[in-house]
């Protein structure tokens, strides 16, 4: 040892025994005028993302920060650019509750902060894949459970797991379920209510728009407009509920999957008004509104003008713009999403308005809390139904300009817009009909990871599937039987396995889309949660019964199904044999196999009876097959002069 350096250690030693051992006993804890947010709220030992606090109190910066307590300590104290703010980075060596001490001259005040035990296995949990079924739930119109929650907040204090209550602020937007775009009153608790139905239904997963406090005070319901990045919304419960719903959920084998939004933030947020930096968010003065021009990413002629419109433009003028090319923002949104993993228990994320945000910052994000989580699943919504822009935000994607998002899954725009457009197509020409979903099967090769891609023919942001196609419960048999077999991990909107419609009091808004789920409410005429109430549905629900327990039949059966959820696909097109007139027979055929087992479907998209031809498919079997029909339970022969009814999906299992 350089015995120069001696006394300069001896004095760390001291001066570091000195600060373990001096008393703060007598400190007094802070008010909410003197400390109003430490932020992550706890954290926890064993975790590979370093932890950095952020503190937002009245002039916190001209504050030195220490710790009573010998397992946490304050390494690094950083300012922002308002007064109002400071970042610690600590060292967490051990699970305790502590104090962060604010000291400012003679005047100190502490603050209670804890650190809990990592649970065995947390960094190796597993996520959804190709074995689930995800079933997506808008928490405001699924199910309310109590009435006291419905009115706006009043304020007030929830405990929510931290050392402290947390302080709500009021709300403003009141419950109407007249109105489509005014809160609904649906609950966390409304939602464990019925996690039975939804485990029935053959859904492994599920997927709640966000239930963080939205306080816009119009059109709050959908949560995309996050006022507190921290805590539930009051008006759906609070997070020790939420978790709760989660470990419910696991009980009943359903995996849980977390909204979140890193592109933009409420103008309601707390932040707004005094954000840390001034590039905290991108500027609204003047107001630029983004222009939805993903291509700019990848476009080798693409202006820097039209690329800074996309990046810092707002998404509307209610949802702030956020920046992560800011390090202290991209280290909070990265901690807050492994926070809620961990807190929660999740089993995966999916990212809204993914190429909102700037690139480089979103693809640390992803490695960040995939580095924390190696087998945690993250799907991002890419709107784009153009197959090469689409695939370019795939993890390892090779794009040319070398960018790597490292995002594992994908939202197949391009496959749910194919689907839906075919299926309302009874005479067609070569390019159309059935022919339109051949062909984006047959682009497969321009993804990196086909078991990553989220298959869907509807979310929250489109029309109800049963409007789109013409409210025929045949046409919608013909989605679900696509949506269960194709590669892939399908995703189900709630209400679509009974043809949900849109509300025709108040069409057009994306609220009347959004609709209440019947029997979720005190006092609805109809339940169709319930066996009893779908077979005695009429009207608008009078295919209920029969559209669920098909939905259901097949869902159930594919959790068993190895050909579907990891096989690969030989999929076939029939041409009509009119000559000239250039058109295709509209129906669809498709093996999903594996080297024992094979699913064998026939998607029939016409008006007619169809009769199979198999030796068309005697590359794949030389004869006839014997196995059973999915949706009957009943063994069938498949061969020549096998028929399947018009408008149907014909969906046979056998061994190879």
């Amino acid at each position: 040892m350089n015995t120069r350096l001696l006394p300069v250690l001896c004095l760390i030693a001291v001066l570091a025994c000195h600060q373990a051992s001096k008393d703060y006993s007598q400190v007094a804890e802070a008010s909410e005028s003197q400390v109003q947010r430490v932020e992550p709220l706890c954290w926890w030992t064993g975790m590979h993302t370093d932890l950095q606090l952020l503190v937002q109190g009245p002039q916190i910066s001209e504050y030195d920060v220490a710790v009573e307590g010998n397992g946490l300590s304050v390494k690094k104290i950083q300012k922002a650019e308002s007064p109002n703010y400071l970042f610690l980075d600590m060292e967490v060596k051990k699970p305790g509750d502590y104090f962060l001490v604010f000291s400012r001259g003679d005047e100190s005040f502490k603050y209670p902060y804890s650190v809990l035990e990592r649970e065995p296995g947390s960094r190796e949990r597993e996520s959804f894949t190709t074995a689930d079924m995800i079933y997506l739930i808008m928490p405001d119109r699924f199910a309310s459970a109590f009435s006291d929650n419905d009115a706006a907040w009043q304020g007030g204090e929830y405990f929510d797991g931290s050392a402290r209550p947390w302080s709500v602020p009021e709300t403003t937007d009141d419950v109407n379920r007249d109105d489509p775009v005014s809160r609904h009153g649906g609950d966390i608790q409304g939602m464990m209510n019925h996690l039975d139905y939804v485990a029935e239904l053959g859904a492994t997963a599920i997927w709640c728009t966000p239930l963080l406090l939205d306080n816009q005070s119009y059109e709050s319901y959908h949560g995309y407009a996050c006022a507190d990045y921290y805590h539930i919304d009051p008006r759906f419960g609070d997070n020790s509920q939420y978790k709760t719903f989660v470990d419910m959920a696991h009980e009943r084998g359903l995996k849980v999957i977390m909204d979140i939004v890193t592109n933009h933030c409420g103008t309601a947020h707390w932040w707004m008004a005094d954000p840390p930096f001034s590039d905290w968010y991108h500027s609204a003065e003047p107001y630029i509104q983004m222009n939805a021009l993903f291509s700019v990413y990848m476009d080798p002629h693409a202006s820097v003008r039209d690329l800074e419109r996309q990046e810092s433009g707002w998404f509307v003028p209610s949802m702030a713009d956020m920046n992560l090319d800011n390090p202290f923002l991209l280290k909070y949104f990265q901690q807050w999403a492994v926070w809620w993993t961990e807190y929660a228990g999740l089993d995966g994320l999916r990212v809204d308005t993914y190429p909102y945000n700037e690139p480089g910052p979103m693809s640390l994000w992803c490695k960040a809390v995939t580095d924390e989580y190696p087998n945690l699943n993250i799907v991002g919504e890419c709107w784009d139904v153009n197959i090469p822009q689409l695939a370019y935000w795939q993890k390892d994607n090779p794009n040319k300009n070398g960018f790597n998002s490292n995002l594992p899954s994908i939202m197949d725009f391009p496959l749910e817009s194919a689907i839906k457009t075919a299926l309302c197509e009874d005479k067609v020409w070569w390019s159309e009909g059935m022919t339109r979903v051949y062909s984006i099967i047959a682009q497969d090769f321009a993804y990196q990871d086909l078991s990553n891609m989220m298959v869907f023919f509807a979310n929250h942001d489109h029309a109800r599937t049963g409007d789109v196609l013409r409210r025929d419960p045949a046409r919608m048999k013909l989605a679900i039987a696509l949506l269960a077999t194709l590669r892939g991990i399908p995703q189900l909107y709630y209400g679509d396995e009974m043809m949900f419609l849109e509300r025709k009091d108040k069409p057009g808004h994306d609220g009347a889309k959004r609709i209440d789920f019947p029997g979720g409410w005190e006092g609805d005429s109809v339940d169709l949660f319930s066996e009893e109430g779908r077979k005695g549905a009429k009207g608008l629900y009078e295919s209920a019964a029969d559209l669920h327990d098909y939905t259901a039949t097949i869902f159930n059966w594919r959790k068993g199904c190895k050909a579907v959820q990891e096989g690969r696909t030989l999929h076939f097109l029939s041409r009509a044999n009119f000559g000239p007139r250039n058109i295709t027979d509209n129906t669809y055929a498709y093996f999903r196999y594996t080297d024992s087992d094979a699913v064998f479907v026939y998607i029939n998209n016409t008006s007619e009876f169809r009769s199979l031809h198999w030796d068309h498919y005697r590359e794949f079997v030389s004869g006839p097959v014997t196995g059973v029909d999915v949706v009957t339970g009943k063994s069938v022969t498949l061969q020549d002069g096998t028929t399947v009814a018009p408008k149907s999906a014909l969906i046979v299992e056998f061994q190879r």
